[in-house]
């Protein structure tokens, strides 16, 4: 089903579009960027928590210019041109910002060999647990198969609390596990309001934990205005999504 342009706003608003009028000129790294996306988010996080100096770039999803097509062929944001060259992938892209800009403190991943990889297995849980399973829930028409979802979610959640160490996951330094879990931790009241998995019920220390990502400065600069959300996911809620994302979780692939 096709969705009309007017579906989906613009732009970034509320404190997202104050973000956004501060990086509009131009620096060595452009940031391609869709205001509504979680996976947008994660890179965004990651360029405000570090101070990065960037260009941010909205690109319209419906009319992907070719310039940014020519740059991803995959034609999903986010991308970023650094120096003239492209990269894309959120998680990825995380990780080349430390890579890239290492005089800009703190970074996302702990220089610990032993810590680094300990985080990267639990990014990989959350990519392959806790992302696809908020997005079936959403997605799920059958009340049947969401309450089987939900317990999923709940039972995915609960082990991730298990390993935070304190206000985030590593303890007092926010990283990339955190990164890659927030976006979705400020978009849960859809999840909380339409399919009725609230944050407590994955019990206290998953609420605690989720509390403190959703008011962690970047992820507050970096969201819009709920009601412009509620637009989009209305049609995940309807199953009437045309995303990459929302046709691998209706086949059964793993989310793009």
């Amino acid at each position: 089903m096709s969705i009309p342009d007017a579906k989906i706003h613009p732009v970034a608003t509320g404190v997202a579009a104050k973000t956004v009028a501060n990086h509009e000129g131009p620096q060595d790294l452009i940031f391609h960027a869709g205001w509504f996306c979680p996976y947008v988010q994660r890179t965004w996080i990651t360029l405000e928590e570090r101070g990065i100096p960037y260009q941010y770039k909205e690109v319209n999803p419906y009319h992907k210019e070719k310039h940014f097509l020519d740059i991803n062929p995959k034609g999903l944001v986010p991308a970023v041109e650094y120096k003239g060259k492209a990269l894309y992938e959120s998680l990825i892209l995380c990780e080349f910002l430390d890579d890239a800009y290492p005089s800009y403190k703190p970074t996302i991943l702990p220089a610990d060999p032993y810590t680094k990889a300990y985080v990267r297995i639990w990014v990989d849980y959350v990519t392959k647990n806790l992302t696809p399973g908020f997005m079936r829930l959403v997605q799920a028409q059958d009340p049947e198969k969401r309450k089987e979802y939900v317990g999923e979610l709940l039972a995915a959640q609960r082990t991730l609390a298990e390993q935070v160490k304190g206000p985030y996951f590593l303890g007092e330094e926010f990283g990339l596990v955190d990164v890659a879990l927030a976006p979705w931790i400020a978009r849960d009241y859809i999840v909380a309001q339409h399919r009725g998995c609230k944050r407590e019920d994955a019990g206290e220390a998953w609420k605690k934990y989720a509390d403190n990502l959703a008011k962690r400065p970047s992820v507050l600069n970096t969201s819009s205005d709920l009601e412009h959300y509620e637009e989009i996911y209305g049609r995940y809620l309807r199953d009437e999504a045309q995303s990459e994302s929302a046709k691998a979780i209706r086949a059964g692939r793993a989310i793009p």
